[in-house]
């Protein structure tokens, strides 16, 4: 009985694989590209209405789950297609049922399915995840900081002992900082407040250089703590 879950998860495994390139040639590529082209893309929402935006959660959900698809052009695209609001909005909805599917998907196959994205040195700079105490408000804190590797996180968490509730919780409202100052910049791109456009983009890199520096030193100590090192 063993052997047949073994060999039904290593099956579930590789499809998996070959589906996310596939996705991601066939799919990830055109779908940025579109997404590129923000005026085309807004005319194509518009002429499709509440089928375009049913579409565009889609493409979050899609950009959620096959990690190597960037989630910055979607945002801004929402921004310049569907304003701040209701660009957020459809943005966290795809977010939130494309965590919710990484994480059942983590919890059935273990890290071999996160190790279809990510090297092993990368899933063990995390390891400091597994405290228990501190894994809730360390993973919400984490992801409300721009620029962190929340899709790596997004994987990671599904190895932790998190309840699902608390991750679709943190998945959702935690995301909204660094979501909203894309779709802000976008927004501006569309109304063709270039100036304002650029100093949001310049301000959120700013941030997300200060995240990212914040994070390391986050990893860093979390990591020392846990394996006993002053």
């Amino acid at each position: 009985m063993k052997d047949r879950k073994k060999i039904c998860g290593m099956f579930a495994i590789a499809i998996f694989v070959l589906f996310s390139a596939a996705v991601f040639w066939f799919v990830g590529r055109p779908m940025l590209a579109f997404v590129s082209e923000p005026e085309k893309f807004r005319l194509w929402v518009e002429n499709h209405g509440v089928r375009g935006r049913i579409a565009f959660v889609g493409m979050m959900v899609l950009q959620i789950v096959i990690a190597v698809i960037p989630g910055e052009p979607l945002e801004i695209g929402a921004g310049y297609a569907f304003g701040i609001w209701e660009g957020t909005a459809l943005c966290l909805i795809g977010i939130v049922i494309g965590s919710a599917a990484i994480f059942l998907f983590v919890r059935a196959f273990g890290v071999k399915v996160v190790e279809i994205f990510f090297p092993e040195e990368k899933i063990r700079s995390v390891r400091f995840l597994q405290d228990t105490q501190k894994l809730n408000v360390l993973t919400f804190f984490i992801f409300l900081i721009p620029g962190t590797p929340k899709d790596l996180l997004s994987y990671v968490v599904g190895l932790t002992k998190m309840n699902f509730l608390t991750w679709l919780f943190i998945s959702g409202v935690a995301r909204i900082p660094s979501v909203i100052t894309s779709t802000i910049g976008g927004d501006a791109l569309g109304m063709q407040n270039y100036q304002f456009a650029v100093l949001v983009f310049a301000v959120t890199l700013a941030i997300s250089l200060g995240g990212i520096l914040l994070y390391h030193r986050i990893c860093r100590t979390q990591n020392q703590k846990k394996d006993g090192r002053p």
